[in-house]
């Protein structure tokens, strides 16, 4: 895409740190991400909910499994368990016979030991601060951070692998690694704070276009 170019020039040099990005580069920055986005962007069923528990339930299967799988499996997953207390309640089994296909059985377990936190101490509903979501089991701070955006469309910044990808692709064309200390400024900076869950929707699917397309060198 010639038009990417546009953002640090043809020959772009490496930012040590954020002051040497200018704010120009970040406006062209979120153009083009988000035109991207208006034309390919990606039309996936929890985006289509703002529901706590349905974007709890879909972050958590997310974690380590490709998009296309869990869009085989979160529909039926959540009519069979459409809350945090009928979760709660369900025999592991019944739990693993509608996980299955999405690996990593231990984030299945998790998922029903917060459902029964949120049960036991939220009144049965997701809750709303990062420390508390950060503390249930089998959530980081990122997947913490992704609830809160997408549940809720609060501004907060976080780092994954697809978001990670974008800004080493932009910002750090050059540099052969890139910590995340060095990315995190950039993200908030460049955060949409009126639209948070617009934004790193968008910034997600150029993320896996650019991973698909084998187009980033330093994402993990």
């Amino acid at each position: 895409m010639l038009w990417e170019q546009e953002i640090l020039g043809s020959n772009p040099s490496t930012p040590s740190n954020v002051p040497s990005v200018k704010n120009g580069q970040i406006k062209k920055f979120r153009a083009v991400v988000r035109r991207y986005f208006r034309e390919q962007g990606r039309d996936l069923p929890w985006r289509r909910t703002d529901d706590p528990y349905r974007i709890f339930v879909s972050e958590v299967m997310l974690q380590q499994t490709n998009v296309d799988r869990v869009a085989l499996r979160y529909e039926a997953f959540l009519a069979r368990f459409p809350s945090a207390q009928e979760l709660a309640e369900a025999p592991f089994e019944e739990i693993f016979s509608f996980w299955r296909g999405l690996g990593y059985n231990r984030r299945a377990l998790a998922l029903k030991r917060a459902a029964g936190i949120m049960v036991r101490e939220h009144g049965g509903t997701v809750p709303r601060t990062l420390e508390e979501l950060d503390a249930l089991p089998g959530i980081g701070e990122a997947t913490a951070a992704a609830v809160l955006v997408y549940a809720w469309n609060t501004p907060v910044s976080f780092i994954e692998t697809n978001i990670r990808a974008v800004f080493i692709h932009f910002f750090f064309p050059k540099k052969k690694k890139v910590g995340d200390k060095e990315i995190f400024p950039l993200v908030e900076r460049t955060l949409d704070r009126k639209n948070p869950r617009g934004w790193y929707s968008a910034l997600m699917d150029y993320g896996a276009m650019l991973k698909k397309g084998r187009r980033v060198r330093n994402a993990r």
